[in-house]
């Protein structure tokens, strides 16, 4: 068997006939992504905004630094 590629987390393939609970795995990443990306409060929102426009980013890229890294900019 080979060693994961670079940048891999090295964890299990999903592959459902290798891993008898990829379907619940993958459920739970799918209800993470969701809560992550839950609408937060409107003020939240738009000082979020008002930082993406003066840094020339989008919001949902201002958003994925934050979810990814837990610093703002």
């Amino acid at each position: 068997m080979l060693p994961p590629a670079p940048r891999h987390n090295g964890g299990p393939t999903l592959d459902e006939e290798q891993d008898v609970n990829a379907s619940w795995r993958a459920w739970h990443w799918r209800r993470a992504h969701k809560r992550a990306w839950k609408i937060p409060p409107r003020e939240i929102a738009l000082r979020r905004l008002a930082r993406a426009e003066e840094l020339g980013i989008t919001y949902k890229e201002y958003t994925l630094e934050i979810l990814e890294r837990g610093k703002y900019l």
